[in-house]
């Protein structure tokens, strides 16, 4: 079969491959890719980074490193952080999060459209693989400062979340990055792929632009790891709809789909949720891409404990439906919803000291009032009689007889509501009241390529493309409409490891064939 590509191999490019396997792209699923392959015995491994040194990594940099992970207790945790000491074990409260709880999270959160030989693949290997990136050299740790909170002198995490990479998305790529110079392979940066070599036989390797002009490079096998179309505006429209032209972008702005094109242009089939993305609750005023000076601060995350309105001074989300690990992900896309691409998240004295970090960084749209009334004329962009209006509804709502524990769904809601609060619902009457001004910072986005259980781009007919592997937010078929909380980097790891051992297994049969 032939592939539909714009670059055949001309004469002067044909000949044996100049490297077994080229990753392309930079981040944790294209680093666990060179790794892999490497480690299935490649000789050669070359990974291309189409951003600069100093912004390499893709939406991995960007990160706050949370990683969902089955475990059944404090043992399996202590395969990943060995070293958690044995007093705070005993005022801690881990419980479990084993295989079928995963299997019902990403199959309630994506309304039971995940495709099942992919989440069999995620769930079952999320822990080995998680043990084999610490034998790679990532370190991990216990994510108390953000799933954990103490209640009755002991620490319950929540959520799913337990685990966590040491130094975030950047500590990540930095661990990933030094483990792929250990073993020999070459990261070249701001050295874009352009298109796939291919001949009838499958592809053969890349175009990439250099400051010298397109050059080929051959290659036995490729994996294209290099992110979904998130940092394109264009696609975003073309693709989720009206105004996603105008959301922020979370990470990166390296990721404008050039690798789902040059999968597509090579007869990929295409997969998943086109017209969905991860996307959440962002500074109003954060710039159009990601600050690696403020990571993954500008978001605004503790809403469960306040409420949100638009600018009809009005909610228009169950802010505590879940814990946040289970709706923040689908939350931006409603704020993108509302007049104005904007909300207030708003909350009082009792919650504040609980509001997350990054609520405390300098660069933050906030006000702040010592009355209601007061702080609705701050709320720039709201009719402030119906906010006010709407905190009376919502206060007399409350069911303040239910006690209030953050660390489980509490069911302190609110009754008679139109639109209810179902959790951890706190009247708003004790001042300082403060304010936070949110719109939609997509993340990445879920519409991407076919793979196989092997890793292998599947083309429309269903047969594996020879010779090229995908992974990351490359792959369709995981993500729909939602998503679990810190399942996007074990995704990553998981199917950038199983693209690259078959790459290199691939890259090595050419030789001895």
């Amino acid at each position: 079969m032939t592939y539909a590509s714009p670059h055949r191999l001309t004469p002067e490019e044909e000949g044996g491959p100049e490297v077994d396997v080229i990753v392309v792209g930079a981040g944790n699923a294209a680093a666990c890719a060179a790794l892999a392959a490497r480690e299935a015995g490649a000789g050669k491994v070359l990974m291309l980074e189409a951003a600069p040194e100093a912004e390499a990594g893709g939406n991995s940099t960007y990160t706050a490193g949370a990683m969902r992970v089955t475990y059944e207790g404090i043992d399996d945790l202590r395969q990943l952080v060995p070293d958690v000491p044995d007093d705070l074990v005993a005022v801690t409260d881990f419980g479990s999060y084993g295989a079928d709880a995963f299997f019902d999270d990403m199959f309630r959160m994506t309304q039971f459209r995940t495709d099942p030989e992919l989440v069999e693949i995620l769930v079952r290997q999320s822990l080995p693989t998680l043990r084999w990136m610490r034998e790679q050299g990532v370190r991990f740790q216990l994510s108390f400062g953000r799933q954990a909170y103490k209640v009755d002198g002991r620490f319950r995490f929540w959520g799913g979340l337990a685990c966590e990479v040491w130094g975030g998305g950047p500590g990540l790529v930095e661990m990933l990055h030094a483990a792929c110079a250990k073993r020999g392979i070459e990261i070249r940066y701001a050295t874009p792929a352009t298109d796939l070599l291919r001949d009838d036989a499958g592809v053969r390797g890349v175009m990439v632009a250099t400051p010298e002009g397109r050059k080929a490079i051959r290659a036995g096998s490729v994996v294209l790891a290099c992110g979904g179309f998130e940092s394109n505006a264009e696609m975003r429209a073309r693709y989720l709809g009206p105004d996603w032209d105008l959301a922020k972008v979370r990470g990166t702005r390296f990721n404008m789909g050039d690798g789902i094109r040059m999968a597509l242009e090579a007869g990929a089939m295409p997969h998943g949720h086109w017209s969905g993305a991860h996307a959440v609750g962002w500074d109003r005023d954060a710039p159009a891409y990601g600050d690696l000076a403020v990571g993954d601060n500008y978001q605004k995350h503790s809403y469960p404990f306040g409420i949100m309105v638009n600018a009809n001074g009005e909610r228009f989300v169950d802010e505590g439906a879940d814990f946040r690990n289970y709706t923040y992900a689908k939350y931006g896309r409603e704020v993108l919803r509302q007049p104005g691409m904007f909300a207030w998240q708003v909350f009082d004295a009792k919650v504040l000291p609980m509001l997350r970090d990054e609520y405390r960084i300098r660069e933050v749209t906030k006000v702040t009032a010592n009355t209601l009334e007061e702080l609705a004329g701050k709320l720039e962009g709201v009719d402030p009689a119906r906010f006010l209006q709407t905190v009376r509804a919502y206060n007399a709502a409350v069911q303040t007889s239910v006690p209030f524990n953050p660390a489980i769904r509490d069911g302190r809601g609110t009754e008679g509501l139109a639109l209810p609060k179902s959790n951890w619902a706190n009247t708003l009457d004790q001042a300082p009241f403060e304010a936070y001004a949110i719109t939609c910072g997509v993340t990445f986005t879920f519409g991407g390529v076919k793979v196989s259980d092997r890793g292998e781009v599947m083309d429309r007919a269903g047969a594996a493309i020879p010779g090229l592997y995908s992974a990351g937010e490359m792959v369709g078929g995981i993500f729909y409409h939602n998503y679990p909380g810190g399942t996007g980097l074990t995704s990553g790891a998981v199917f950038g490891k199983l693209a690259g051992e078959n790459a290199g297994r691939h890259a090595l049969s050419l030789q001895t064939a």
